[in-house]
């Protein structure tokens, strides 16, 4: 129970440190996202702006998301940037039923246009997610590799969430990113603590007792 709690005291302490490290960096101005990324970790997290076109027609669709408790999709859209390269560009969140296109061809916009929004990387976000449906083009984690080869493109190191900004016809809705870590590494600490501090009273309390228990004597 002491191992558990120094555990758990470890992990509050590496998450404490690493929201502070996402918070700053969120903080920070955006910058334009550079033609060539050749370290994808020194990015992570910070807002950028690029230029280019969506190419609605490779659409695909990150399944099981909600927004304000009402399950849906988030989609995720090649950009073709104005550099020549194709990124991964998630826009943002749309309910069951506006996921098809043709149910929201307002937000489909056309040409040339400026997004700007967070690079993350991709992975599991749950140790439970189901395998993706790529025959589908439904995906329930970031799968940068398959994304990537569906796409058309070179294999991604980061995908660019959308921010907050409205899209025309209110879909998708962007600034999906989970940006504030889940963290109660705290109380968990304290529960293990507590547990092996409680049990150990108990034991000094049963080890008096059995002191103290009268020898039962041999009779003649």
């Amino acid at each position: 129970m002491l191992a558990l709690g120094a555990w758990q005291t470890q992990r509050l302490s590496w998450k404490t440190s690493e929201q502070a490290y996402r918070d700053e960096r969120i903080a920070a101005a955006p910058i334009d996202l550079p033609a060539t990324v050749d370290d994808p970790a020194a990015l992570f997290y910070r807002r950028v702006i690029v230029e280019g076109e969506f190419l609605h027609d490779q659409e695909m669709f990150l399944g099981a998301r909600s927004h304000r408790r009402q399950l849906g999709f988030q989609i995720i859209t090649p950009f073709k940037r104005a550099t020549g390269d194709t990124i991964l560009l998630n826009r943002g969140w749309v309910p069951l039923e506006r996921k098809e296109p043709k149910y929201r061809r307002a937000g489909q916009v056309e040409g040339r246009v400026s997004v700007e929004g967070l690079v993350v990387p991709g992975g599991r976000d749950a140790w439970f997610a189901p395998e993706n449906s790529v025959d589908q083009r439904i995906w329930y984690w970031v799968d940068l590799v398959s994304l990537s080869t569906v796409a058309g493109i070179p294999a991604q190191s980061f995908i660019v969430d959308a921010g907050a900004a409205e899209n025309l016809g209110g879909f998708p809705i962007g600034g999906q990113t989970i940006v504030v870590l889940r963290n109660e590494h705290l109380s968990y600490a304290i529960t293990w603590y507590a547990l092996a501090v409680g049990l150990g009273v108990i034991y000094v309390i049963f080890m008096r007792g059995k002191r103290r228990r009268p020898v039962p004597t041999k009779q003649p």
